[in-house]
């Protein structure tokens, strides 16, 4: 029993020295970036009432939720998904507010995957959702800041697929699918099996035009003369408006600088049914998932009381990590803690020592000296943990310095120091 107590649950993991700074730094970076854009923070709990994530607000499958009592009885989940617990928040202390409401957040969310896809179980989200704006400036911007983030993290290849829901939405509609042949047929598109909805389409006895479309839709993806192609295939009122959203979302992005970053997929969708207008994901290369997630989300808020219009943008960072990671793309540590060593006769000098560097902003780890260990054991010691320098006090005056980085070491004087 010992031993298991020493490992961690299937499908989460400890992250902690260099890993875990890196992790920081980067959300700090991603986060100084949705900063700028004018998002501010907000926090939601870890776990809430499972009617916030159930099925009728298009969020994940209920098994595949970590559900719990508390005294009362009421059943609890860890969120699986941000969007539901931000709407939650909006409809409650913003319900009175009409012009753009933008806010980030940064947290876990929990999702019990099968044993077999491998996937963590816990995942840290950084995210942000831009409220009451159904414009096509919001949907660009938000793709915007999701690319700046992705590029401020480090990544230097990139691309963001953008698609829209309503061009399914509006050709299976026409199609007179029912809902359950939706649902198969919508797994099959996100698959890429052709096969798959070949079969499903040829047992419908539907317009041949239309079955064209749902035929071709696996295969709708690449840059702007997609659109134009699919434009031509139908003449579906609201797939041409579809179509014509991404061209506007794409021109503004232009506009930004950062269409070459983007691509199209047609025949994009998502397990979240709550989007309903323009979705999108990140990929770059070392990871087969998405590293950003997003997409608008008009009818949420509504569930919750407060009838708007809403699109957001979700960051996992750990697949973030993995790619960076794969990539070589390095993450630079800032070894910038200094350790004061001395013995205990200078105790009251290494405190003063310490305190006038910190009210200076300086790191400073202190450590009095066991005789049983050589200047030689600190200085490996000092790089183990990722120590940027070691002030060896030598007596109440004198203080050897040793830059670790540099490998050099100087004597000075302790009044040199302190001005």
């Amino acid at each position: 029993m010992s031993d298991k107590l020493l490992h961690t649950p299937e499908g989460v993991r400890d992250i902690y020295n260099g890993e875990c700074e890196k992790k920081l730094i980067l959300q700090n970076r991603m986060h100084e970036t949705m900063k700028l854009y004018g998002f501010k923070d907000i926090q939601t709990p870890s776990f809430e009432f499972f009617d916030i994530f159930s099925e009728e607000r298009g969020t994940i499958a209920s098994n595949e939720m970590y559900k719990f009592f508390d005294r009362e009885g009421n059943t609890l989940v860890l969120r699986p998904d941000m969007t539901p617990a931000i709407a939650r928040c909006i409809a409650k202390y913003y319900r009175d507010e009409d012009l753009p409401i933008r806010l980030c957040y940064m947290g876990s969310t929990f999702i019990n995957n099968s044993s077999y896809q491998g996937k963590l179980k816990e995942t840290t989200q950084l995210g942000a959702e831009l409220i009451n704006d159904s414009s096509v400036d919001a949907d660009a911007q938000m793709i915007a800041m999701a690319i700046e983030c992705l590029k401020k993290a480090g990544l230097k290849e990139l691309q963001l697929e953008i698609g829209h829901v309503g061009f399914f939405n509006g050709i299976v509609e026409e199609a007179g699918f029912k809902e359950k042949e939706i649902e198969q047929l919508r797994a099959a598109i996100e698959d890429k099996n052709l096969f798959g909805v070949e079969e499903l389409v040829s047992s419908k006895s539907i317009a041949p035009n239309l079955k064209e479309v749902l035929f071709k839709l696996p295969e709708l993806f690449g840059n702007e003369e997609i659109l134009e192609y699919a434009k031509k295939m139908t003449r579906n009122e609201k797939a041409q408006k579809a179509i014509a959203r991404l061209k506007d979302v794409y021109d503004m992005l232009n506009l930004f600088g950062l269409g070459d970053y983007v691509t199209f997929d047609l025949g994009m969708l998502s397990k979240y049914h709550y989007y309903t207008g323009v979705i999108f994901r990140g990929y770059t290369y070392g990871t087969g998932a998405a590293i950003v997630t997003g997409g608008r989300y008009d009818k949420l808020v509504c569930q919750f009381g407060k009838d708007c219009a809403a699109i957001g943008v979700a960051i996992v960072v750990d697949q973030l990590m993995n790619a960076l990671s794969r990539q070589k793309i390095e993450v630079e540590l800032f070894e910038n803690n200094t350790l004061i060593l001395y013995r205990e006769i200078f105790r009251k000098s290494a405190i003063t020592l310490a305190g006038y560097f910190r009210n200076h902003g300086m790191n400073i780890e202190m450590l009095a000296a066991d005789p049983s260990y050589t200047i030689d054991d600190y200085k490996e010691y000092a790089k183990r943990i990722g120590t940027g320098g070691i002030l060896v006090m030598e007596d109440s005056e004198t203080i050897q310095v040793i830059n670790m980085k540099e490998n050099i070491t100087n004597i000075v004087k302790m009044s040199d120091l302190i001005h």
